[in-house]
């Protein structure tokens, strides 16, 4: 088993794949512009510490191939994924790990939220806000269909996790995070809040 942590992130770029527009075959963007996620000032901050070693998970799923036991964020620690590696899906599938009764996200919100992603090929963290310590901020009509699917419907104030095939990820992979064609990709997501 592969546990990731704070600590264990590589480096904390800002990953263009969860917050970016899909991108084509060839690696080009398909959006317009910049298509890096902006910093909400209006939103708090993302906890930062280590989740602690007693916390239980809230989510345990058996993939295809592999595992994932997922345990939400804190107000003071970011959430972690313990991978049983490699973790692969046939299916996106959402869990909502904290219910909220917030307003419900519209398929082309704009929201913040806070989020970790994780590679199921070999539990590697690509991306991190919690690494950062600060939200993002971006339309869900601009994210990968994996991401939208994780958080529209859902409430402000929501935890999810999803696991997402590489159908809705990146088919072609993305070199520059590590993602190769076919990796199942994992996020935890806190959404702070939701426009639209």
């Amino acid at each position: 088993m592969f546990t990731v942590r704070r600590g264990a992130v590589a480096s904390a770029l800002m990953l263009t794949m969860a917050l970016s527009a899909c991108s084509s075959d060839d690696g080009t963007s398909d959006s317009a512009g910049d298509d890096s996620p902006t910093t909400s000032a209006a939103a708090t901050s993302c906890p930062s510490g280590a989740a602690s070693d007693s916390a239980e998970p809230a989510w345990d799923y058996d993939g295809a191939t592999g595992s994932i036991a997922v345990t939400p964020p804190t107000d003071a620690a970011a959430p972690q994924v313990d991978v049983t590696t490699p973790f692969s899906v046939n299916e996106t599938t959402v869990e909502t790990l904290e219910p909220a009764d917030g307003a419900v996200v519209g398929d082309t919100a704009t929201v913040s939220v806070c989020y970790l992603g994780v590679n199921g090929r070999d539990g590697s963290v690509f991306d991190s806000s919690y690494e950062r310590g600060m939200p993002a901020e971006f339309p869900l009509d601009g994210v990968v269909p994996g991401f939208q699917k994780a958080i529209s419907g859902q409430n402000v104030g929501a935890t999810v996790a999803v696991a997402m095939t590489s159908a809705d990820g990146y088919p072609s992979g993305n070199p520059a995070a590590g993602i190769e064609p076919d990796d199942t990709l994992v996020f935890v997501i806190e959404i702070l809040s939701a426009d639209g």
